[in-house]
């Protein structure tokens, strides 16, 4: 019996309605290794369009839907990427490079500032949005700042 004719839902056809990626509001800014994670992930998404035009399209809708908002997503986020070029001197904490802060309690973090789609905190890499990357932005060693309601160091950067 067609689905048509029945009060249940249809999960393939209603899964081949994928939301799109939302798209970040701010400036796509990337690291020459967050460029070329973006380069891998466009290409990906070809592979998989290709891939799901091949197949039976009425077969698998989800694949085709999902190769489809990835390829939309890589290809938006490639056209908008800035290449930030980090300086490896900088007196101060800079976009693509690495700060090492001490908290009120005595712990240490290093982390790196990235764009948004290269973060991965448990990498120790976090986007230049995040409120503890915007607090040290343009900071020296030794300067402090607040992020999260306690005051923070910056003891290292490189």
């Amino acid at each position: 019996m067609s689905v048509a004719f029945t009060k249940e839902t249809d999960h393939e056809a209603s899964a081949a309605d994928l939301p799109d990626r939302p798209i970040s509001p701010h400036p796509n800014l990337v690291t020459a290794e967050g460029l070329a994670e973006l380069d891998a992930e466009l290409a990906k998404a070809r592979a998989a369009y290709a891939a799901a035009q091949a197949g039976d399209i009425q077969a698998d809708r989800t694949a085709m839907a999902r190769a489809t908002r990835d390829l939309r997503y890589y290809g938006a986020r490639r056209a908008s990427a800035q290449l930030v070029e980090t300086d490896p001197e900088s007196a101060v904490a800079v976009f693509g490079g690495r700060v090492t802060i001490e908290r009120e309690d005595g712990r240490r973090s290093t982390f790196r500032i990235v764009g948004e789609d290269e973060a991965d905190p448990a990498k120790g890499k976090i986007s230049y949005i995040a409120p503890l990357a915007r607090a040290v932005l343009g900071k020296a060693v030794g300067e402090a700042a607040e992020a999260a309601g306690q005051e923070i160091e910056i003891i290292g950067l490189g």
